[in-house]
């Protein structure tokens, strides 16, 4: 696993997302967006778009561009209690969840 690979990228969303459920506190996109995730903004958009079809966030629309790939735009995003479900019990957040944690041991301050 890689830190830029789709399921390490998608719990680092869905964990940021549901921390911020649960505080009360509105998701910053400086703290999920591409550039905080290190990963292109193509890359980024078909996530979203894929948690967003899939039903485990709310708040995004794919917005259509002239000429080039849709973007995102973010209405509110949230982690639904699919998202919740998915984050808790899926074998591959759990692999990527495992991952994130040996590479914050191995190289602190990640």
């Amino acid at each position: 696993m890689a830190k830029n690979d789709y399921f390490v990228i998608v719990y680092k969303i869905l964990t940021y997302l549901y921390e911020c459920f649960q505080s009360g506190e509105n998701p910053d996109m400086d703290l999920f967006g591409p550039d905080a995730l290190r990963i292109n903004n193509g890359y980024w958009t078909n996530v979203m778009e894929s948690l967003s079809n899939e039903g485990y966030v709310i708040g995004i629309s794919t917005v259509p561009r002239l000429g080039g790939a849709p973007g995102i735009k973010l209405l509110d995003p949230k982690i639904t209690q699919k998202g919740i479900e998915y984050l808790q019990d899926n074998s591959k957040m759990a692999k990527a969840r495992d991952f994130l944690k040996a590479l914050k041991e191995t190289v602190p301050g990640l």
